[in-house]
């Protein structure tokens, strides 16, 4: 009886224990939630990350693959190309060579025989040697005549001279300008002036050159030439009849420059050109002359740097947990704001007296 009477007393006790670990469990039920909820997303959020690190581990693997058997089919056929290239380069030299040798025996012996040829070459240059012996007697006597006719058209022309001042012959009483007193010999014009005669009065009045009397008569002065042809007068241009343009459109029209189209004045191959101008201008701005390097091998040694939340234990006082006493206002914060209404108005809005419309 004073078991049960014990076992009576506590039930208060223990019916307020209860309640208060209820109401405990009831106050941190949604804060362990919200802890599992994040828990279970950050842990399929690692199972995602590493799945999809699988799958890009596997592309990259089948793209290496794939491109290395590309790049070394391109290989084998550009090895292929340049052996053949390597192949007829050779057989085009030694069919030259060949064909060379033949065809200079071919010319040396029944072409251009050597025997002959310089056998025709001994008798060209004995012509030439009579020639040129020839020419050099003949320029020699050209020279000869031509210092002969010099000579005797000064020797006119001082004959002339002579003809033309004998009034300045010396006489008995008085003596000439040649013939100086203080001279001990007199000058040659003096000689000359004694032999001349002097001009006779119609010599002296006839109006005549310089060169009158000084022609030289021995050489040839007949010119012979063709007859003149007087040209044609010209044809009468008349209109023809009928429905004709005029003669100056029609030649305009004729003789116009010119016009192309776009698509005649543009290239061909203007694309490509753009295309590889364009791929020079871009290669000339790259700031780094480094290849791109693709995704497997640019973190191949880089050292994993694990992130703030998984670094950091997790507790009840960590940065997921929050805090409302800390709040300054009970709201929380709006991360979108209404609409003012004058903006919503740019644009469509005018002034008018003042008020808008």
């Amino acid at each position: 009886m004073a078991k049960l009477l014990k076992l009576q007393s506590y039930v208060p006790v223990l019916r307020a224990e209860q309640f208060y670990r209820y109401r405990l469990a009831e106050d941190y039920r949604f804060l362990e939630y919200k802890a599992a909820v994040t828990i279970q997303s950050w842990f399929q959020g690692c199972r995602v990350r590493a799945f999809i690190r699988s799958l890009h581990r596997t592309a990259t693997i089948i793209q290496k693959t794939w491109r290395g058997y590309i790049e070394r089919k391109h290989y084998r056929m550009m090895v292929k190309t340049a052996y053949f290239n390597l192949k007829m380069n050779f057989y085009n030299a030694m069919a030259v060579r060949i064909q060379k040798l033949w065809r200079g025996y071919y010319i040396r012996k029944y072409v251009h025989n050597c025997k002959s040829l310089q056998k025709y070459f001994e008798e060209i240059r004995k012509a030439n040697e009579i020639v040129r012996q020839q020419l050099e007697e003949f320029s020699e006597m050209n020279q000869r005549n031509r210092e002969k006719k010099k000579k005797e058209m000064e020797e006119r022309k001082k004959n002339y001279q002579a003809r033309k001042m004998h009034y300045l012959v010396s006489t008995r009483q008085i003596a000439g300008i040649y013939n100086s007193p203080y001279r001990q010999f007199p000058d040659e014009m003096e000689f000359r002036l004694q032999r001349a005669k002097p001009l006779n009065r119609w010599e002296r009045h006839t109006k005549k050159d310089d060169s009158c009397g000084l022609v030289d008569m021995s050489t040839d002065t007949t010119s012979f030439s063709l007859p003149t042809i007087h040209p044609l007068p010209p044809i009468g241009k008349r209109k023809p009849q009928g429905p004709f343009r005029d003669t100056a459109e029609v030649l305009r029209q004729r003789y116009k420059p010119l016009e192309p189209t776009l698509r005649v004045e543009t290239l061909i191959t203007s694309l490509e050109e753009a295309r590889a101008e364009l791929k020079r201008k871009e290669n000339s701005n790259l700031i780094s002359d480094d290849l791109f390097l693709p995704f497997s091998s640019l973190r191949k040694n880089q050292k994993y740097i694990p992130s703030f939340d998984t670094s950091v234990d997790y507790k009840m006082c960590s940065l997921r947990t929050v805090h409302q006493e800390k709040w300054i206002t009970k709201k929380d914060f709006k991360t979108v704001f209404t609409p003012v209404p004058f903006f919503d108005k740019f644009g469509r809005t005018y002034s008018k007296a003042g008020e808008i419309v």
